[in-house]
């Protein structure tokens, strides 16, 4: 007999660092659960169609996603209608997203998924691009995360063309000693940045530290190699690398392996 599968997605509110109300994209496997869950870090582009797809993809894999919408209070004053490039353009004019803000909006998210009756406590954190740099930052600043998941996050490292700003006053790298969950990278050779070289170098201080961590290369990636939509698209690195980030939550987020979907159930007599 077909088991049932099921799914919701849909928009919450949640409230953010400072106590800001934004806005976010929650989508879950329908059924009791427990489930692990995750929070989504958008990349620069914005809160868009493929950061929600991107959690719906990892709510059909058994894991309750959230994805806050971390530009939400520069959407708020650009216009809640304006394009994504609007909004990311206002983004980097206003010197980027404080890093304290982007903490605090984090565990929120966290916060809120532990609230929920159907996840069992354990929360990861993927990110994309500048999201894969907070996952890092974040990883060093929130000791309850379980599991995290670099996605490319240039900027993790320290550049001479990129001095320290308000917004961001710490390399996250330098933080990399407070870091107190596993972490996966995923990264293409092609990308520029992050380049092979920071990448090279996050993992020598990630094995300096004695951190547990396991990265991923491949040739022929560039930067945002997940997205269907561009011309970056690597099909088999994608496809490849979504393997290992739904085995890596699997191992640490106690959600059972082996399962098409954790949203899994045995169907109900019609009767019943």
């Amino acid at each position: 007999m077909a088991r049932y599968e099921g799914m919701l997605a849909e928009t919450v509110r949640i409230t953010g660092h400072n106590g800001d109300e934004i806005d976010a994209y929650l989508a879950r496997p329908l059924g009791p659960g427990p489930y692990g869950s995750v929070v989504l870090i958008h990349h620069m582009p914005g809160w868009d169609e493929a950061s929600k797809e991107m959690a719906r993809k990892l709510a059909y894999h058994g894991f309750a996603t959230i994805s806050p919408d971390i530009h939400y209070r520069v959407r708020e004053k650009v216009g809640f209608d304006a394009p994504h490039e609007q909004v990311s353009g206002a983004v980097r004019e206003g010197g980027m997203i404080p890093d304290s803000q982007c903490i605090g909006d984090v565990e929120a998210s966290m916060r809120y998924l532990r609230s929920l009756p159907y996840t069992n406590g354990k929360v990861g954190v993927i990110g994309f691009c500048s999201g894969g740099r907070q996952v890092y930052l974040v990883a060093c600043n929130i000791p309850s995360l379980n599991a995290a998941v670099d996605c490319w996050g240039g900027g993790v490292t320290a550049r001479d063309s990129e001095p320290a700003t308000e917004s961001m006053p710490v390399a996250p790298i330098e933080m990399t000693a407070n870091m107190n969950c596993p972490i996966l990278g995923i990264f293409g050779n092609e990308d520029a940045r992050p380049s092979a070289e920071e990448v090279d170098l996050t993992e020598l201080v990630l094995k300096q530290h004695n951190k547990e961590y396991e990265f991923h290369r491949y040739d022929g990636a560039g930067h945002g190699f997940f997205a269907v939509d561009r011309p970056s698209y690597h099909q088999a690195s994608a496809v490849d690398a979504w393997g290992k980030v739904i085995d890596f939550y699997n191992r640490h987020l106690s959600t059972p392996a082996g399962s098409p979907s954790g949203a899994a159930l045995e169907a109900v007599p019609a009767d019943n």
